[in-house]
This record gives C-alpha cells, sequence and structure tokens, in this order.
C-alpha cells in the first residue's frame, strides 16, 4: 500500500513536534529559584528532538472524530510527557544506562542522576495536571476516563510493567508469545492510548473504540518489529541513541526470535491488519493510515 496521496506525514509530525513544544515551552518557564535546574532538565526531555510520533496519533486520532485541535493537543502533551518521562528514567544506569537520547545527552548525563530522577517523577504528574484540568474538555467524565485509561498504560499493567519485563529478559530465554506480551506493555499501551483517546474524546460507541483499539493493537506491535529491525539495521547516528544492545544483552527479540525476514513480513501483515480496521472511515483517516505506513519505513 502507498499513503494516501492527500497526506504528506513530515509536515504533519513537524507541525504537532512545533505545538507540543511550543506548549512545553510555555508551561516549563524556568523560575527563579531552587527548582530551576529541574525546569531545565524537564525542557531538555521534552522540547526538541524525538519524532513526536505518540502526540501525532493523539491528534489523527481526535481528528477522526471532529475534537477541536488544541484540546487535542494537551492530550498529545500529556502523552509526550508520559513517553518523555519513561525514556528519562529508562536511560539512567539502574535501567539501561544510556548516555544518548534524541541526540543529545541523556538527562542524567546533562545533568546528574537525582535531578533525572525528579524530572521523570515531574513529567508524569505533569501529564495527569493537564489532562484533569477543564481545559482539555468540560465534561468531568470524559477528563476522568482520560485520567484513568493513561494511568492503566503507564502502570504495571502497561508501560511499566512491561519496562520490568524487559528488565527480567536480560539472559532469560522469552518465547514469542512472552516477547509479544513485553512490547504490548511496554511499547504498546502507550500507543494504545494516544489512539483511543481520540475516541474518548469524541465520545463514540464502544463497537467505534473496538476498531480504534484494533489499530492501534496492530500499529504497536509493527512498531517495536521496526524498532527491533532498527536495532539490528539502523545506523547510530540517524537513529539519534545507541543500537545494537539487545542482542549485547542476550535480550530475545521479534528480530531473534523470527529473523530479519520473517520479522519484516510479520510487521507488513500488522500494517495491513492497522489499515483494515479503518475501512469504515473516509478521508479523515488518512492520517492515521499513513502513520501505519511510516511506521515500518522509517530509519529512526
Amino acid at each position: 500500500m502507498t499513503p494516501p496521496a492527500a497526506v504528506s506525514l513530515r509536515p504533519a509530525l513537524e507541525a504537532v513536534a512545533r505545538a507540543v513544544d511550543a506548549r512545553f515551552d510555555r508551561l516549563l518557564d524556568v523560575p527563579d529559584d531552587p527548582r530551576a535546574r529541574l525546569f531545565r532538565a524537564m525542557r531538555h526531555a521534552t522540547i526538541g528532538g524525538g519524532k513526536k510520533m505518540r502526540a501525532l496519533l493523539a491528534v489523527a486520532a481526535c481528528d477522526l472524530f471532529h475534537v477541536d485541535r488544541e484540546r487535542a493537543l494537551r492530550v498529545a502533551l500529556a502523552i509526550e510527557a508520559v513517553h518523555s518521562y519513561s525514556l528519562v528514567h529508562d536511560d539512567l544506569p539502574c535501567m539501561d544506562d544510556d548516555d544518548l537520547r534524541r541526540g543529545k545527552p541523556t538527562v542524567h548525563k546533562a545533568f546528574d542522576e537525582a535531578t533525572a530522577v525528579l524530572t521523570g517523577d515531574s513529567l508524569f504528574a505533569l501529564a495527569f495536571e493537564v489532562l484533569a484540568d477543564p481545559l482539555t474538555h468540560e465534561d468531568p467524565f470524559v477528563r476522568s476516563e482520560l485520567v484513568l485509561e493513561l494511568a492503566r498504560a503507564s502502570g504495571p499493567n502497561g508501560m511499566a510493567g512491561g519496562q520490568m519485563m524487559d528488565l527480567e529478559a536480560e539472559g532469560a530465554d522469552f518465547d514469542l508469545a512472552t516477547t509479544t506480551r513485553l512490547q504490548q506493555l511496554k511499547t504498546g499501551a502507550l500507543i494504545g492510548f494516544a489512539c483511543e483517546a481520540g475516541a474518548i474524546m469524541g465520545k463514540v460507541s464502544p463497537g467505534v473504540r473496538m476498531r480504534v483499539r484494533g489499530y492501534a493493537r496492530d500499529l504497536g506491535l509493527a512498531f517495536q518489529i521496526a524498532d527491533d529491525l532498527l536495532d539490528v539495521e539502523g545506523d547510530a547516528e540517524t537513529a539519534g541513541k545507541a543500537l545494537h544492545k539487545d542482542a549485547a544483552a542476550g535480550k530475545s527479540t521479534f528480530v531473534s526470535l523470527l529473523g530479519v525476514d520473517r520479522a519484516r513480513a510479520q510487521a507488513s501483515m500488522l500494517i495491513d491488519q492497522a489499515i483494515h480496521h479503518l475501512n469504515d472511515f473516509g478521508p479523515e483517516a488518512d492520517l492515521l493510515r499513513a502513520i501505519a505506513l511510516f511506521a515500518i519505513e522509517r530509519d529512526h
């Protein structure tokens, strides 16, 4: 499949990245007091760099249901805050011990470990502060569901649980089912929330939400398989982060379990399935279709 002619993904990504960065810039104005180092570290973690793909997913899903763009960007910002928090903590010496993230020093390298821990904590809290604000939606039930679903996607039954499984994976012999479950939690849960948030904001029917969830589930797995392929075949400078870490740590990945060719074929099949979930939608879903295709064609 080729992306819809009317949709050019790069300008959409760049526009959302600029909009989210501008909102982080306003929210994270550095105070003239002893908290200044923390705010500078939060800005370092969030502003500039990164694809902002989860933010774009949230905006695209909100567009699907005609949600006001400013409200959609607030949801996108909350998702990026959680994603950035997870990267700051994942990069710590007690986790992955990385020196480079988004083409620049990781927060614990640019500042220090204690500041990095507090940076992650603060970004996590900021996400829920933004979602709970009436500016995000006037309906308190909508705001409550956004908070509930992001908490689920972030915690032990979502991203944090997946990270724990990832830590346990070192030296373990995870099979395909366990590796799939790991990635559904670590990567897929937040991608799933980014998509479902649009349905929550649009107050759509359960049947429609099921189609959005199906798209997100297949996209999330394909996205991770593409990451595993990049870890094997990619260029560290282009990726903006260290590569070949999983093999060095002895972790099972989709590539180690399936091989490069089967992994690439599986990712393509998942993307076809993801796009199929959008068959009942018209041109309003073209951006989501383009994102799905980009997920397995990207080089970073």
